[in-house]
């Protein structure tokens, strides 16, 4: 069978399945974008429904999808500097998620227009790209919609990736799906890897080598950007609850892992700070309850009030980076009962000494190299992570700068990644 046979009966049976799926599905995605605020004008854009006049929109826009808040914050990178290079450009930011969309809105440059996500229909796509006319379509790390990539190649859109990634697992579960995926991926234009490692998989699981450049890593690329900075107002909230003493952060946490933590940190109490960032602020009433369990009196961002000794919550969206800066060691969530890791480099750039759980798999193989140099430190159960804080906290031999240091050494690797994909996708 051919490919253009195979991506025929792939598309006829996705298009079959897709609005079954979404029948079912329909109600709990409701409910979920109703508690992230995506009700209300972002619904009738998922459906390809806009206000406003549609001769006033911008044309011939560069359409750059992006799905979490994470891949949102990359896009605002590359975005900036696609614009920094090229200002005549009109860019188009599509992100999916709510929390992805506020962040969006609040975050994008000026001019840049910014709209939910269609859903994956192909007659919803034709309404969008109708209305916006893309000269190029940008998928953020690695986000493969079957009825966007066939709409796009109908109207010569060319679709590109950016900053993509390909974990171990992921190809393994591409190359079980050869038969669907593979004539997608063909569909693809450029694509930006991340690092050699990550093109490589790309290129096993289907994408032509030729269309494949090793281009770095825009989310550790902190040419060009600015770094996290302290604040005036974090400032002033963590010195009413630390007391003078050191802040320990634990950042981008998930489900239990805010229990987990907090318990195995009580025993230092007398000597850190404890802080916690929620990687879903909606979670704060069970964040808060899980960690006055054991033990700790909580306060929250969105209700400060200064209490000397308490554990700080910070229930808010957007503002994570500038908080590592007032961090003296971060604690990197989805690592320890969450699986794949978040991202550790915002608070190394600042020179911050971070540990880790296990399960750091989704920043492999950039973790793996920090490791072999002593950039990152990690642990298995919480007396290690204790060990950790106590060890770089202590202050002795000056171990927090130099394992600081060497997290430098490997970020440097990755500098000017967002140039270098800016060119490539521009060419």
């Amino acid at each position: 069978m051919s490919n253009r046979m195979r991506l025929t009966l792939v598309l006829l049976v996705y298009n079959v399945l897709l609005p079954l799926f979404f029948i079912f599905a329909f109600p709990a995605w409701l409910l979920k974008m109703g508690r992230r605020g995506g009700i209300g004008s972002g619904l009738l854009e998922r459906f390809g429904f806009f206000t406003g006049d549609a001769l006033f929109e911008k044309q011939g826009v560069i359409y750059v999808h992006a799905v979490s808040v994470g891949e949102v914050l990359v896009a605002i990178k590359l975005i900036n500097e696609w614009l920094l290079r090229y200002p005549e450009d009109r860019m188009l930011l599509v992100p999916t998620t709510a929390t992805g969309h506020a962040v969006a809105v609040e975050h994008a440059p000026e001019g840049v227009r910014v709209i939910y996500s269609p859903l994956d229909f192909g007659f919803v796509l034709r309404r969008v790209f109708m209305r916006f006319s893309p000269k190029q379509i940008i998928l953020m790390e690695s986000e493969i919609w079957p009825n966007m990539l066939s709409v796009a190649e109908k109207l010569s859109i060319p679709v590109h990736v950016a900053n993509a990634r390909l974990s171990e697992r992921s190809e393994r579960r591409y190359a079980q799906l050869g038969f669907i995926l593979r004539p997608l991926l063909e569909l693809l234009g450029r694509l930006c890897a991340q690092d050699s490692v990550d093109g490589n998989r790309w290129e096993a699981v289907g994408v032509s080598g030729d269309k494949i450049t090793v281009t770095g890593s825009i989310k550790f690329d902190q040419s060009g950007s600015a770094k996290p900075a302290r604040r005036v107002e974090f400032s002033d909230m963590l010195e009413g609850v630390s007391e003078g003493k050191k802040v320990v952060m634990a950042i981008s946490t998930h489900v239990g892992e805010e229990a987990w933590i907090s318990a195995g940190l009580r025993e230092l109490r007398d000597e850190i700070c404890l802080v916690v960032v929620p990687r879903h602020a909606e979670r704060r009433a069970v964040v808060k309850k899980d960690i006055e369990k054991e033990g700790y009196e909580v306060v929250l961002r969105s209700d400060y009030e200064a209490i000397a000794g308490a554990c700080m919550v910070v229930d808010s969206t957007g503002e994570l980076r500038d908080w590592t800066a007032h961090a003296d060691l971060v604690v990197v969530g989805k690592s320890i009962i969450g699986n794949g890791g978040q991202n550790p480099t915002e608070a190394m750039s600042v020179s911050v000494p971070v540990i880790s759980g296990e399960h750091m798999k989704n920043f492999e193989p950039l973790v793996t190299q920090l490791r072999e140099v002593g950039g990152i430190k990690v642990f298995s159960d919480q007396q290690g992570m204790v060990s950790l804080v106590r060890d770089l906290l202590g202050g002795g031999s000056g171990i927090a700068g130099v394992q600081a240091e060497a997290a430098l050494r490997v970020l440097d690797g990755h500098q000017g990644a967002t140039g270098r994909t800016v060119e490539v996708l521009r060419d």
